[in-house]
């Protein structure tokens, strides 16, 4: 109680005292709700793309494990394939695709189909021979024989796969600049010039090779179509369309990669990493000569130790210049 005077009289007042609510309660609960909206929403986005795809997906799957390694890097053999005949597919695209948990990198790896390799238990082949010979188990087999490339992992995906993805993914189409006007072999006429193309014509522009650079220049389209699909997927407008892409993409897939390992990966290249993805393409330059085999046509004859040491220092080096393997330095 206090007291005060005016005009001489005396007036006795009470102290209010206001009790202030504590808001972190409120905060964490407020923040609990939105985790579960947000879990909530890529999970139902991934399942509906996984429903859209039921009746669509390959035809052909491997039910094979690799042995994983342990040196904080994944290393995955991907295959593109065009076409399937006597439940046996032919491979139009080989890559190896490598992300590096510690130091946050992305790498990309074409080789060559034309390439000929030792393919174990057979004899010298193109190198896309070895999937339509023995899957991916003895196509990873001659690649680590040949390249001493460790696989961990392997995912083949059918060209169905790749249009509804781009559609899925860009609606409008893809922003891509069309070195020249194509059309021989891939059933379309492409002009020259910046456009927006769908899923079908992103495929064909990509798979291109009816020129002069023959499959050297399909393979350096493909990464401008990788760059400009992962600048796509990733802009602010189409980022919110990931589960749904990952889910249409998984159900097309066939790949021994859980849906955890290929989460991981891909939230770490996203939040992690500089979004950049390295380049280097097998047989490098001056590895090489084109020759006209008797049996085998028109093939790459290559320097397999010359392609050996590349692949050695472009999957093992680090920003710094350093190699390294099994998470030794040396």
């Amino acid at each position: 109680m206090t007291e005060y005077r005016r005009s001489n009289k005396q007036y006795k007042t009470k102290t209010i005292k206001k009790t202030r609510v504590k808001k972190t309660p409120f905060i964490i609960i407020g923040l609990l709700f939105l985790l579960i909206a947000f879990i909530i929403y890529n999970v139902s986005s991934y399942r509906a793309g996984l429903d859209e795809t039921d009746d669509k997906q390959s035809a052909v799957k491997h039910n094979i494990q690799m042995d994983q390694n342990s040196d904080g890097k994944m290393t995955v053999l991907l295959i593109g394939h065009d076409r399937v005949v006597d439940n046996v597919a032919r491979a139009d695209t080989i890559m190896i695709g490598q992300y590096d948990f510690i130091n946050k990198k992305a790498k990309i790896m074409p080789i060559m189909r034309d390439s000929v390799f030792d393919i174990p238990g057979y004899r010298d082949y193109k190198i896309n021979s070895a999937y339509s010979l023995g899957g991916p188990e003895l196509l990873s087999e001659t690649i680590e024989h040949n390249l001493n490339i460790h696989i961990d992992h392997y995912a083949i995906v059918n060209y169905n796969a790749f249009e509804h993805v781009v559609d899925t993914v860009a609606p409008n189409g893809v922003h891509i600049n069309v070195e020249k006007t194509m059309s021989k072999g891939i059933d379309m006429t492409l002009e020259q010039g910046d456009q927006r193309l769908n899923g079908t014509e992103l495929l064909r522009y990509a798979r291109f090779r009816q020129d002069s650079e023959g499959d050297f220049g399909r393979v350096r389209r493909q990464q401008q179509v990788l760059s400009a699909l992962k600048d796509e997927a990733l802009s602010f407008n189409t980022i919110f369309k990931l589960p749904k892409t990952l889910g249409i993409a998984r159900g097309y897939i066939d790949t021994d990669m859980s849906n955890y390992e290929m989460s991981k990966a891909l939230l770490s290249f996203i939040v992690r990493s500089d979004k950049d993805i390295d380049t280097m393409q097998i047989p490098v330059e001056n590895s090489y000569q084109m020759i006209d085999h008797p049996e085998l046509g028109a093939v790459l004859d290559i320097d397999v130790e010359m392609n050996k040491r590349a692949v050695d220092e472009f999957l093992n080096r680090e920003d710094n210049g350093e190699i390294t393997r099994n998470n030794k330095k040396r």
